[in-house]
């Protein structure tokens, strides 16, 4: 069910021939993304359990299962803003009930990302994951 965002990186991640090249992508669709500004950089929005900070701002328009979940998100590591891009590229612009229905650990493994990311990264992409879906959830049961 992923998105055509995702579906490109996903596409692009296959015509890559290694995990450097892959590496370097995530880091420019990091680059590619707006920072957040510094008002949003606060412990509401701050994503827990990451090595780096992480910022995630929800977005979400309408109430109840048919919101739609859209996110803005930074960090101070490059590495990690681009793994905001990929999620944002998985998850913005669904439902609510949507984002809840994605598979984020299979979509995010058809990428190699679970096995090229340390334990802390991997951890911290985990934790983003848990907050968006928590986001999405809190839309979905307003209204």
């Amino acid at each position: 069910m992923a998105s055509e965002a995702f579906e490109e990186i996903a596409d692009t991640f296959d015509f890559l021939d290694d995990w450097e090249e892959r590496y370097r992508h995530v880091i420019e669709l990091g680059r590619a993304m707006p920072p957040l500004e510094d008002a949003f950089r606060v412990p509401a929005t701050k994503v827990d359990g990451c090595a780096s900070q992480v910022w995630i701002l929800p977005e979400i328009e309408g109430e109840g299962p048919g919101a739609v979940f859209r996110f803005r998100g930074d960090s101070d590591a490059m590495i990690v803003k681009g793994l905001i891009a990929v999620l944002h590229a998985l998850y913005s612009g669904l439902t609510a009930a949507e984002v809840l229905e994605v598979d984020a650990g299979g979509e995010l493994a058809r990428l190699g990302l679970d096995e090229h990311l340390s334990s802390q990264r991997s951890n911290g992409l985990r934790a983003m994951v848990e907050r968006i879906r928590s986001l999405a959830a809190a839309a979905a049961a307003r209204g």
